[in-house]
C-alpha cells in the first residue's frame, strides 16, 4: 500500500470499538451519478444476510433480463423501489434500510446523486453520523461530488468514507485509487474534515464491501467498508446544555399539565432548574413523565412531559432550556445555507423560517456562496441559484433562540419557506449570532448580564433595555451586582 492511501486510511484504526449494545449507526451514501451507491448499499444488505427471502425472490423476479455478466441480481433494486426509479435507473428519494452484523446495528439512507434531488441528499445526511462518499475510479471526483462532500460536511458530518468503486473496472489500478484518495483528502482537508478512510471497492463484486478483495488487489491492506461502519462512533446530542422543544401542551385535567416533546440536547432529571424562552420565566422540574411511567432522568433522544413546579406560560414553539447553559438569543444571526428551489433565495425577501415547532418571520441577507470547482468562499449579494451553497444574515422581527449548528443540529438548524408559494426553498444551519452587533457599551462585544430571578424580571421590564432586549444575554449572580447594574441604569 502506497504512503498516499497509508495516510487516507489510517484515522480508522483510531476509532475506539462500538459497544454491541451502542445505538444504531446512521449513515449516507452519496455522491455522482451513476457511481454505484444504490448497489453499494444493495451488495451490502446482501451480503450481511439482511435480506429476508421473500426479498431475495422479488430481487430474482424484478431483476429478470436485467443480471450482470456474472449472473448476479440488480442489487440496485433493494433501494430503488420507485416505479420511476427502475425505469429509469436512477435514485430519485432517499431510501432507508436497516441492517446488523454480529458487533453493531445500523440505518443507511441511500441518496440521490442527481443535482435536481440535492436537497433529498440534504435531508438524508442531516441525521447521519457518517457519509459514505463514492467515486467512479473511472471519471473521478467531479462537481456533484465535491457538493455532496460540502453539503455532508455543512451537516455536521466529520467521518467519511471515500469509496473508490468499479476499481475492477480500471484493473484493480493502486495508482488510480491513490491519485483520487490524495485529491479527496486536499478537497476534506479544506472543509475541516480529518477522519478520512478511503477504500478500494468493486460494488458489483462485493470486494471490499464485506468480504475483502485481497484476491484481486493484494496492495491494499486497509478495512473492508463494514469493518470502518463497526468501528465509527455516533454524534453526540450532549454538547450542550438540556434542550426540550415544546411540541405540545398537556391538559388531561386541571390537576396536570405537561409540556411534551424529544430531548435536543443534554440531560435532565426532577429538580433541575430550567428556562423557558423566549419569555425567560424560569421553574424547576417537578416530574418527568413518559407514556406508561414516571423516569428519574431523561436524555437526548426521549421523548417526554415535562412537568413544572409552577405556573408559567408555556406554548408550542417555546424552548425549554437548562439555565446555567442557554441558547444564544438575538435579532439577528450568520448562517450557510443551501438553496433548494428553482426560484432560489432573493436577497432581502422575508421569508418565513421554520426550526422545530417555532416560526419566525426573518429577512435573509446574502454574504458569500461557495465556488465548488475551486472550494473558495466568494462574496455573493445577489440572489442564490438552486443548489447553491452560501452564507447569509438572518435578521429577524422578533427575538430568535438558537444554538450554533457544530453544538446542536437540533436546535441549530432550520428551513426557510416562501410565504407566497409555501414551498420550501433552503435548508440551512446557524453558526453563530450575528457578530458586531452593538450594545449597552461601545464596542462590538454582546453584554451578558448576570442576575438573580428576580433581578433579572425587573430589568428586563426596564425601559432602558425595552429596545436592546436581543442584545441582552441573561444569566444569574450575587444580588449586590445585579443592584449596581440597576442602579447604573436609574442614572
Amino acid at each position: 500500500m502506497s504512503s498516499t492511501a497509508a495516510n487516507v486510511a489510517a484515522p480508522a484504526a483510531e476509532l475506539a470499538p462500538a459497544s454491541k449494545d451502542s445505538r444504531p449507526l446512521r449513515l449516507i451514501t452519496c455522491g455522482s451519478v451513476d457511481d454505484g451507491k444504490s448497489t453499494l448499499i444493495g451488495r451490502l444488505l446482501w451480503d450481511t444476510k439482511a435480506v429476508k427471502e421473500d426479498q431475495a425472490a422479488a430481487l430474482n423476479r424484478d431483476s429478470s433480463g436485467k443480471q450482470n455478466d456474472l449472473g448476479l441480481p440488480d442489487f440496485a433494486l433493494l433501494l430503488d423501489g420507485l416505479q420511476a426509479e427502475r425505469e429509469q435507473g436512477i435514485t430519485i428519494d432517499v431510501a432507508y434500510r436497516y441492517f446488523s452484523t454480529d458487533k453493531r446495528s445500523f440505518i443507511v439512507a441511500d441518496t440521490p446523486g442527481h443535482e435536481q434531488y440535492t436537497r433529498n441528499m440534504a435531508t438524508g445526511a442531516s441525521t447521519a453520523d457518517l457519509a459514505v462518499l463514492l467515486v467512479d475510479a473511472r471519471a473521478g471526483i467531479l462537481e456533484q461530488t465535491r457538493r455532496h462532500a460540502t453539503i455532508a460536511t455543512l451537516m455536521g458530518i466529520r467521518q467519511f468514507v471515500l469509496a473508490v468503486n468499479k476499481i475492477d473496472l480500471m484493473d484493480y489500478s493502486q495508482a488510480r485509487f491513490d491519485e483520487i484518495a490524495a485529491e479527496f483528502r486536499e478537497i476534506a482537508l479544506s472543509l475541516g474534515v480529518k477522519q478520512i478512510t478511503a477504500i478500494p471497492v468493486s460494488a458489483l463484486k462485493g470486494e471490499n464491501v464485506v468480504y475483502d478483495g485481497k484476491a484481486s488487489m493484494p496492495w491494499y491492506k486497509g478495512p473492508t467498508l463494514v469493518e470502518v461502519l463497526e468501528l465509527a462512533t455516533v454524534r453526540s446530542a450532549q454538547t450542550v446544555g438540556f434542550r426540550l422543544p415544546v411540541q405540545r401542551v398537556s391538559r388531561p385535567g386541571e390537576s396536570f399539565r405537561g409540556y411534551q416533546g424529544t430531548v435536543a440536547g443534554g440531560s435532565v432529571k426532577p429538580g433541575d432548574s430550567v428556562v423557558i424562552l423566549p419569555s425567560g420565566m424560569v421553574a424547576n422540574v417537578k416530574q418527568i413523565v413518559t407514556f406508561d411511567l414516571v423516569r428519574n432522568a431523561a436524555v437526548a433522544g426521549d421523548a417526554i412531559t415535562l412537568v413544572l413546579d409552577r405556573q408559567v406560560d408555556v406554548s408550542r414553539g417555546d424552548l425549554i432550556a437548562s439555565i446555567d447553559a442557554q441558547p444564544q438569543a438575538g435579532r439577528a444571526f450568520d448562517a450557510q445555507i443551501v438553496a433548494l428551489q428553482a426560484e432560489g433565495i432573493q436577497p432581502g425577501k422575508r421569508y418565513w423560517l421554520k426550526s422545530g415547532a417555532r416560526r419566525q418571520r426573518v429577512q435573509v441577507q446574502p454574504a458569500s456562496q461557495l465556488d465548488l470547482k475551486t472550494g473558495k468562499w466568494e462574496a455573493h449579494k445577489e440572489a442564490f441559484a438552486m443548489n447553491a451553497i452560501g452564507k447569509v444574515h438572518l435578521n429577524f422581527d422578533e427575538q430568535a433562540i438558537f444554538d450554533p449548528y457544530e453544538l446542536n443540529r437540533h436546535t441549530g438548524a432550520f428551513i426557510l419557506i416562501d410565504p407566497d408559494t409555501n414551498n420550501t426553498v433552503a435548508g440551512g444551519m446557524i453558526q453563530g449570532k450575528r457578530a458586531g452587533v452593538s450594545g449597552l457599551h461601545s464596542g462590538d462585544e454582546r453584554v451578558i448580564l448576570s442576575l438573580p430571578a428576580d433581578l433579572a424580571d425587573q430589568l428586563l421590564a426596564s425601559e432602558a433595555l425595552a429596545e436592546r432586549r436581543d442584545e441582552v444575554d441573561i444569566r444569574r449572580t450575587n444580588p449586590g451586582r445585579a443592584a449596581e447594574l440597576l442602579s447604573g441604569l436609574d442614572d
